[in-house]
């Protein structure tokens, strides 16, 4: 105990009230120690997104009783987990399910079969992860929940193992009262029981705060409601008739198990008979069918649809309406005080002017160890408990050593971490991500995090390029919390419940813009400025960016300021200007459009902000990073004699947005750099090569700054800046004479950006460094990952190149998610099938199929024949008809002897391509330059028929169906019901049925 609470536990009167305080003391006996969680490496580090458990518990709920924090230890496989099961005494489990080596259902077999009664929750990502036949038969799991990026869920479950664990001493010894909530849908439990706890801690703070003792309050709030939760009719009156004298409210949901059967009025049913027992108890029926709500008022209970907008207020409401550690502190011999800390930070920041007496006083007693222990500083506590005043040659010198070591300490810890802003203590050289608020830092924002710890907790990349920084942009992230203050402040609520097309974007944006955002976080901004003078980029992290189940990736956009204009005032308007549009961004069309198509519509939206340090270097009036690019672990649209899980990039000169408009950018894989498709002859390198790149303007620029388009970027040609760096670093020059290029910007000629040099030449090792840190990745989140980079290259021998990590996601959140089975009944009845196929995912909106007739086909004809398909598809495209081409040779051939000459234009509606090998077209399948960029950019299904193999196509069934239009080479028909196209891009394997 330090000596701030045993000061305040001296004036503690005796009597009556010692007594009481000594049964709060005895109350929350049985805690949450030590839990094992089974996951990924990524899923373990997002339950403790921005820092230790210890202080997510401090921040979110003071108070709950934990002076000594959970210990979580991580169990990355099936086979680790039992090993250190059997080591180690364990109060829970949460298990994640995607673990490589078992199911989740047989590895809680085993942990139960060892120790029954510990208890075991499943953290699933979505409801495709909980076997709901092995849940109700065989009860192995105690509790299931959803994860869906609430950092407070965490808490939440661990609390309500606690409060089951403790219910029946506490109602018996303290008369503790307890909250029934009676929800059988996981993703309704996992959402209301974080909403429960958050209302009852600010309840019973508000009610403490105005006259107890800080201590005593920590005491109290042990004696807070306990929360008990139960799936189905029976456990619920179980539970009401166990604690009957003590249950202060119940909420229920109205369709759920009775009798072992879903019972669409069960809660009410519940609830009539609980009111019949106690007539004054609050009720609280919710219910997704507002129909119920009749039903509700004959009971005499509330009602909440649970698709409310205001969800979370109308709980809130009820709530409120119908249920009603210590400083260390230096003295002196009197007992005067002369200094006190709260944290680490004030402690290095006093120690120094404290005099020698009272520090030599308490380092003899090992007081400051203890103190640190308490605070779980276990490594800093322990390193001082080993040390002896006796040690050191003067009490001015044991100062300096726990200074010192506190202060090395707090610089290592943010190498790495997320830590929280402090205006007066922030430090852009040392910090590099920081956080304003309390909240989420989103999706995006959480990848982000993960990523720059993993990077400085795993040294073997930054061992094997020594030649290069490899780092995360210094980083700031305002949280939720700032977001909902803002709309909160502005009163912007209203928004969500209107219809999506009631307002424009545009009009959105302009009542943002008007919008003032909050004093505390304009001022911390404003600190923030003070310090950073370098250009920056703002950036979205909404809480459903970026999750396994469901990403908004790519409907948000990024803002870039120049930063460095001479007058603050300006600088920070044009920040505050970029936040309220991200925020407002929270509300456009697209993102909610999108809402409306996931499984939570009762769960809003959240918004945090990335303010970040833009990687690049000045050129004259503009700003740019060498190279931009996006890399991911898994390539749908393999070429050669590439794998798909050897990877894909993309990359350009300047700033990404060339990548996000889908403009002309070098597409290659990390493990074969020398494959360029795109670069397959001179021809190609002068059409498909990039021209345009994008930079911001930094100089020369006028303060308004509209930065509502394009993310205030500029596009510019590349031969306006060849006698710029990384222009001049990255091209090769044409020589018409020779009809040559050569790998150099240093002779005449035209310059063309080709990457040879990091390519071909290995000026920087980029493409084995985007192995190494998408398999770092992949092996973090345990599912391939897409990345976001720029590199900066160094101008001389003595500047390294730099490669900054700009954002990590799971390319689980996208097509890689889609689960594509393919029977062997399908494959037999297919109308065409193929073990030699390009990209993923399953397609039923094609009825139109357009193919060449074999029997009419002539090589001499193929420009013909283009001519023909592009006349059939500009009709389709008219009337909105996605349709299958079908024909023999290299699609999009710039020889005619080799394929069908088709440019892009001339089949832009196609929604699946099918090329036939015909040996009278001696080509590969196609891989030819821009005209593949275009169909691996679209998603679009490409199918390569070998008839050598196992492949086949039914020309029979084809030609039965209605024909729609006839030409010479061609056959347009139309099948009365949407083909069903299903292409499993892991084993590239596609057929194409008939429904």
């Amino acid at each position: 105990m330090n000596s701030k609470s045993h000061n305040m536990v001296n004036h503690f009167a005796p009597g009556a009230f010692e007594t009481r305080v000594k049964v709060f003391h005895e109350l929350m006996a049985c805690k949450i120690k030590e839990i094992l969680l089974i996951s990924t490496p990524y899923d373990a580090f997002i339950m403790e997104e921005d820092g230790s458990l210890t202080s997510k518990i401090i921040h979110e709920y003071q108070g709950l009783n934990l002076s000594s924090p959970p210990r979580i230890t991580k169990a990355f496989s099936a086979k680790e987990a039992l090993e250190i099961f059997m080591q180690k005494k364990f109060d829970l489990v949460i298990t994640m399910p995607g673990l490589e080596d078992m199911e989740t259902y047989p590895l809680v077999m085993e942990i139960k079969s060892i120790k029954p009664e510990l208890p075991v929750i499943l953290l699933a990502h979505s409801p495709q992860d909980i076997d709901q036949d092995i849940s109700n038969t065989c009860k192995i799991i105690d509790n299931e929940f959803i994860w869906t990026g609430n950092s407070d869920l965490l808490l939440a479950l661990i609390k309500h193992v606690e409060d089951s664990l403790n219910v029946e001493a506490d109602t018996k010894n303290g008369m503790v009262r307890v909250l029934i909530l009676v929800e059988d849908s996981p993703f309704y439990r996992s959402f209301f029981l974080p909403l429960i706890y958050r209302a009852v801690v600010k309840q019973i703070r508000s009610v403490l705060e105005e006259s107890l003792t800080q201590e005593h309050q920590l005491l109290k709030m042990r004696a807070r409601p306990k929360i008990l939760v139960a799936e189905n009719f029976e456990k619920a009156l179980y539970f009401f008739e166990r604690f009957r004298p003590y249950v202060f409210g119940i909420m229920s949901d109205t369709r759920f198990p009775k009798d072992c059967k879903i019972t669409a009025d069960a809660g009410v049913l519940l609830l009539s008979h609980i009111k019949k027992e106690i007539p004054h108890l609050p009720l609280l029926l919710m219910s997704s069918e507002p129909e119920n709500k009749h039903r509700a008022e004959d009971i005499q209970a509330v009602f909440i649809d649970k698709n409310a907008h205001d969800l979370y207020a109308r709980i809130e409401n009820f709530f409120l309406n119908y249920l009603g550690f210590g400083d260390f502190v230096f003295r002196l011999p009197d007992k005067t005080e002369i200094g006190r800390a709260s944290n680490l930070r004030s402690l290095e920041k006093i120690l120094l002017q404290i005099p020698d007496e009272p520090v030599e006083y308490n380092a003899r007693r090992h007081r400051f160890s203890n103190w640190l222990m308490a605070r779980s500083e276990l490594a800093l506590a322990s390193e001082f408990a080993k040390v002896e005043v006796s040690d050191f040659d003067s009490i001015e010198k044991v100062k300096h050593y726990i200074v010192s070591t506190i202060h090395c300490l707090r610089k290592c810890r943010q190498k790495g971490v997320v830590v929280q802003f402090d205006s007066k203590e922030f430090d852009p050289d040392i910090s590099d991500f920081v956080k304003i608020g309390k909240g989420s830092l989103g999706g995006k924002a959480r990848g982000l995090a993960f990523m720059s710890s993993l990077l400085h907790q795993v040294t073997d990349i930054a061992e094997k390029y020594p030649e290069i920084n490899i780092l995360v942009p210094q980083t700031l992230v305002i949280a939720t919390d700032g977001f909902e203050s803002f709309i909160s402040l502005n009163n912007l609520h209203y928004l969500l419940s209107l219809p999506a097309c009631a307002e424009t974007d545009r009009e959105i944006q302009a009542r943002f813009l008007k919008a003032e955002i909050p004093g505390q976080l304009y001022n911390d901004l404003k600190l923030f400025l003070e310090k950073v003078r370098t250009p920056l980029s703002v950036r979205s992290s909404s809480l459903m960016e970026d999750a396994h189940f469901q990403s908004y990736s790519g409907l948000y956009k990024t803002y870039m300021i120049p930063n460095n204009h001479p007058d603050i005032s300006v600088r920070l308007h044009h920040l505050a200007t970029a936040v309220k549009l991200v925020y407002a961004s929270t509300y456009f069309e697209k993102p909610r459009n999108f809402a409306k198509n996931i499984s939570f519509q009762f769960q809003e939206d959240s918004m945090a902000v990335i303010i970040q340090q833009l990687a690049g270097r000045q050129y004259g009036d503009f700003f740019y990073p060498s190279i931009s690019g996006k890399a991911q672990s898994w390539n749908f649209y393999p070429f050669s004699y590439m794998k798909p899980e050897d990877g894909i990039a993309r990359i350009a000169l300047g700033f990404g947005e060339i990548l996000e408009q889908g403009e002309i950018a070098l597409r290659f894989s990390p493990s074969y750099p020398h494959l360029l498709p795109q670069f397959s002859s001179v021809e190609d390198i002068l059409a498909y090569s990039q021209r345009f790149f994008y930079a911001l303007r930094i100089d020369n620029y006028p303060e308004s700054l509209d930065i509502r388009e394009s993310g205030n970027l500029e596009k510019r040609d590349v031969h306006d800046a060849e006698d710029e760096f990384s222009v001049k670093s990255l091209c090769s020059t044409y020589i018409p004479e020779e009809n040559r290029i050569r790998d150099t910007a240093y002779v005449q000629g035209l310059k063309i950006l080709t990457f040879a040099p990091v390519l071909k030449y290995n000026i920087l090792p980029l493409p084995e460094l985007l192995k190494d840190i998408l398999e770092l990745g992949h092996k973090g989140m345990g599912s391939p990952v897409e990345i976001e980079f720029s590199v900066n290259l160094g101008q001389d021998k003595q500047e390294k190149p730099s490669f900054f990590l700009l954002q990590l996601r799971p390319m689980s959140a996208g097509k890689l998610n889609q689960d594509v089975q393919i029977s062997r009944h399908e494959i037999k009845n297919a109308l065409c099938f193929s073990n030699h196929a390009l990209g993923h995912g399953s397609n039923q909106d094609i009825k139109d199929i357009v193919f060449v007739k074999p029997d009419d086909f002539d090589p001499k004809e193929t420009m013909a024949i283009a001519n023909e398909i592009g006349q059939i598809n500009e009709g389709l495209i008219k009337k909105n008809r996605p349709y299958l081409l079908i024909g023999p040779g290299r699609w999009g051939s710039s020889d005619r002897w080799l394929g069908i000459p088709v440019q892009w234009t001339d089949i832009s509606g196609v929604n699946a391509i099918i090329e036939v090998k015909d040996p009278r077209l001696p080509a590969e399948p196609s891989q030819g330059s821009h005209f593949f960029q275009k169909i691996t950019g679209l998603g679009i299904h490409y199918i390569t028929l070998d008839q050598n193999s196992s492949d086949y196509l039914d020309w029979s069934k084809l030609y039965s169906m209605p024909k729609i239009k006839e030409t010479r080479f061609l056959c347009h028909v139309r099948h009365e019901k949407p083909l069903i196209l299903k292409n499993d891009g892991r084993i590239s394997c596609c057929v194409i049925l008939t429904a």
